[in-house]
């Protein structure tokens, strides 16, 4: 008995990576298959604003990019305390009840957007307090069965060349080999990590590349070419696993690609307030039919109910699966849970953005910050029923589900 406990032993630590596979969703044709053979039809929502920040998720107008919001709450509470209120932040944002949320209303997959700088130091040392939070978020999403997607928002040195990356106006990532190496080596320590896990449904290797005003005639042509790269570099650890090729021009185009260079691609873009007829999506129809590749919808929303369930029956019509944007915000109509607007926060906003020079009073300050984080729970939030519904998922806390 012990023999052949021993020889199971082996084979598993010398098969591994193949039967890991089998546990993966994978891709045939334009479809997602998932482990048991059936058809995978995608729901999802992103966890926006919560391992990267973004300026108009806290109403700044001005304080748009991360550094730029750091930067606010340093001048706002200073340096020490504004570090405890990130520790706070990137705790509170997103919990266990929020994931359970998540399944419970009729969505089976969460889209994460990471900051690099989470995960690894200036210096490439892979290391970071993003590490112990996706794999918090990431036990909770297989104890409730949603499968996670984690899409590398803000790459070293910028991919896209707009606040959302970080970067410094520019997508010099392209242009400078130390990001690029930097950013290989982050996706090959994400892959190695987590290689053969089934809760991850892939990875989004770059969000939303190369700006339209930026030199599109030059970094266009180096968009496949770096994508080749990674995902060599993360099916070196973890094979079989699927990859997401975002579109360049803010993931609005695939006419820089060719052919599918391996197994298991998915084609992504995003789209944001396009019409809902067939036209606005017939090119990227005519890309997956040219190759027979899948298409995802990465990011979309932030408009009226009725534009959402438009758009979204456009994509489900053309077998399309979605993740929306986003999960939660701050009071805003546009989202799942809203965090009502704490007392005082309009003078938060107004010296973040520098609008007024002298800063709230401590009492203010105080109010406002305590009345943001009381807010995220799901006790004291909005949810917006009626934007789920927009979605085709469960309409009220009653159990109700939209009309599909």
């Amino acid at each position: 008995m012990r023999l052949v406990s021993a020889v199971a032993v082996v084979l598993i630590w010398l098969c591994g990576p193949a039967l890991a596979q089998g546990k993966l969703v994978r891709i045939e044709g334009k479809n997602f298959i998932a482990p048991d053979g059936g058809t995978l039809h995608l729901k999802g929502i992103n966890l926006g604003n919560w391992l990267m920040p973004e300026g108009y998720m806290f109403k700044f107008e001005v304080a748009k990019a991360p550094h730029q919001i750091y930067d606010a709450f340093d001048r706002l509470l200073g340096p020490e305390r504004a570090a405890g209120f990130w520790h706070s932040f990137r705790r509170t944002y997103v919990v266990e009840d929020d994931i359970r949320l998540i399944k419970s209303v009729g969505f089976n997959l969460v889209r994460i957007p990471l900051h690099w700088n989470l995960f690894m130091t200036e210096e490439g040392v892979v290391t970071g307090e993003g590490w112990q939070l996706i794999d918090r978020v990431l036990g909770w999403a297989r104890k409730a069965g949603l499968y996670v997607i984690f899409d590398l928002h803000a790459a070293p040195g910028g991919q896209t060349g707009i606040n959302h990356d970080d970067g410094p106006g520019y997508p010099l990532m392209f242009y400078v080999p130390r990001d690029r190496d930097l950013t290989v080596k982050l996706w090959r320590a994400i892959a190695a990590r987590y290689a053969g896990d089934p809760t991850i449904l892939g990875y989004d290797l770059l969000n939303e590349p190369v700006a339209p005003y930026h030199d599109t005639a030059t970094l266009n042509p180096r968009l496949e070419p770096f994508y080749k790269r990674l995902t060599a570099a993360v099916r070196a650890v973890d094979p079989g696993r699927i990859v997401f090729l975002a579109g360049g021009q803010w993931s609005s185009s695939f006419d820089m690609f060719g052919p599918p260079f391996a197994a298991n691609l998915v084609y992504t873009y995003h789209s944001f307030w396009a019409s809902t007829k067939r036209d606005s999506i017939q090119r990227h129809l005519n890309f997956s039919n040219r190759y027979d590749v899948p298409l995802f919808l990465g990011e979309t929303g932030e408009l009226t109910d009725r534009w959402n369930e438009g758009f979204r029956k456009l994509h489900e019509a053309h077998d399309i699966g979605w993740a929306f944007w986003t999960y939660k915000n701050l009071d805003s109509p546009s989202t799942v849970v809203s965090i009502p607007r704490p007392e005082g926060w309009n003078e938060i906003v107004a010296f973040a953005d520098g609008k007024r020079r002298d800063r709230p009073s401590a009492p203010v300050i105080d109010r406002a910050i305590a009345q943001y984080f009381d807010g995220m729970s799901l006790a004291k939030a909005t949810i917006r029923w009626s934007y789920l519904a927009s979605l085709g998922l469960k309409s009220g806390p009653d159990g109700s589900s939209a009309t599909r």
